[in-house]
């Protein structure tokens, strides 16, 4: 997004929850020179005092941001002229800001998935054309250094064409859980998992193969979490959140907020204002999300995709290999090797990555095996910072002083129409699994 010429723009973050803190850092420290972080919404008002008290050894001097409830936004984008929005809030909303954002004449930065439904999705294509507005979609996975190097090696002919695609991805007993703790649970607020996580992936093998989903089919169902297992299997425990709750003591499942200041800033201490609990049981009642899920997707260039993503497995991470007519392509990425049943986190994030919370560090390794040759392992520098080193040169995309002629050979940056091809995978999928039959993923972005 250029910089207006004749000052810096004026940005505005709704949904102040955990996430937010990537982009409010951001605005307030390296790309501040270049954008005025001008205004917060949320419903809730003490996490964007939180947020601003973060702030304030960066913004020396100033006042805080100003803070404005959800019923006030379009005063907001008016009041303080806001240039660009930064949407971070639960999923299902996003589409509700996003457009009235269009339709004040912002730009938009949308956290993904872009939204939850089709329907969804088509109201803010829909509102992009109309109004010549951008949205840009915060798919950091795509600036990671060893995701560009599968693009550079697929679209630079290395293995020739591409015939399939075989794609696991396992969260671990941490990182997994905390999806069933919190509103992501209840898939009328983030699509499931096939949505909300999923989204990321099916994004990258859009943008691998330069192809289109056509036909999704689709197995899985919750097999883990949940009372109904989790009773079963003798792993439930009688409370309903873990703050407080004699039963949680020893659950390696519960997650203690107290432990983690910026957990307690942002969600123990803001209950008071909502009654939203971050920390609910795992293996409780209302959980409406799959943990477990195979898809087979079928691309317009003729490849096929296998998937699946596994919400309860012993180490995190994700394997990819590509076959193509004149070789492969193998990603290894071991973000943890196991799961410590005693780490708590270390008080300064809220993230339950394996790589930031706990101490089994993986490793990652590209390989390259074309046909009559011994493999060769590309070497690509990890290490770099939140999402493989994917956040920070996102971040500089977005945000940072772009050249009138500046290229983006990879086309990683992603737009409305690459958020929604995402989602046309994942809501496929979520339609196969309730009627057990392939969908048309082409039809759903259609009006």
């Amino acid at each position: 997004m250029p910089a207006d010429t004749a000052r810096r723009r004026r940005c505005a973050v709704v949904g102040l929850g955990a996430r937010a803190h990537l982009f409010t850092e951001a605005l307030a420290g390296p790309y501040a020179d270049r954008i005025d972080l001008a205004a917060f919404c949320d419903a809730n008002a003490h996490r964007m005092a939180v947020h601003n008290t973060w702030l304030a050894p960066a913004r020396p001097g100033r006042e805080p941001v100003p803070a404005y409830a959800p019923d006030d936004f379009d005063e907001m984008l008016r009041r303080e002229r806001i240039d660009l929005v930064v949407v971070c809030t639960v999923d299902h909303l996003h589409d509700h800001y996003i457009v009235r954002a269009l339709e004040a004449g912002c730009d938009v930065v949308t956290e993904k998935p872009m939204t939850t439904t089709a329907e969804r999705a088509r109201r803010i294509l829909e509102a992009e054309r109309r109004t010549g507005h951008e949205v840009r979609v915060a798919f950091n996975y795509r600036y990671n250094p060893v995701h560009s190097a599968v693009r550079e090696l697929l679209a630079g002919g290395e293995i020739g064409e591409v015939g399939s695609v075989h794609f696991e991805w396992l969260l671990d007993l941490r990182h997994g859980a905390d999806y069933f703790r919190r509103w992501h649970r209840d898939k009328a607020n983030s699509g499931g998992l096939l949505v909300h996580k999923a989204t990321h992936h099916f994004d990258l093998v859009n943008w691998w193969l330069g192809a289109r989903p056509e036909t999704v089919y689709a197995q899985g169902g919750l097999f883990f979490y949940g009372d109904e297992a989790g009773n079963r299997r003798g792993l439930a425990r009688d409370y309903a959140r873990a703050h407080g709750s004699p039963a949680a003591e020893g659950d390696p499942f519960a997650i203690r907020l107290a432990d983690s200041s910026v957990l307690s800033a942002l969600y123990l201490d803001a209950e008071a204002e909502d009654g939203y609990h971050r920390d609910q049981n795992v293996f409780g009642p209302g959980v409406s999300i799959e943990d477990d899920m195979a898809v087979l997707v079928r691309y317009s260039s003729g490849a096929t995709l296998t998937y699946h993503l596994t919400a309860y497995a012993p180490w995190e991470g994700y394997r990819i290999a590509f076959n193509g007519s004149e070789g492969r392509v193998e990603l290894l990425v071991e973000e943890s090797t196991w799961t410590r049943p005693d780490v708590r986190g270390d008080g300064a994030s809220a993230v339950m990555h394996g790589t930031v919370i706990g101490d089994e560090p993986g490793r990652t390794q590209l390989l390259l095996r074309r046909f009559w040759e011994e493999p060769r392992e590309i070497k690509v520098p990890t290490g770099e910072g939140g999402h493989g080193g994917g956040d920070v040169r996102m971040l500089a995309d977005l945000f940072g002083e772009r050249p009138p002629d500046a290229s983006d050979p990879l086309g990683r940056a992603a737009n409305a129409d690459d958020g929604a091809l995402s989602l046309a995978t994942g809501l496929a999928a979520n339609h196969s699994l309730a009627t057990g039959f392939p969908v048309d993923a082409r039809s759903l972005m259609e009006r």
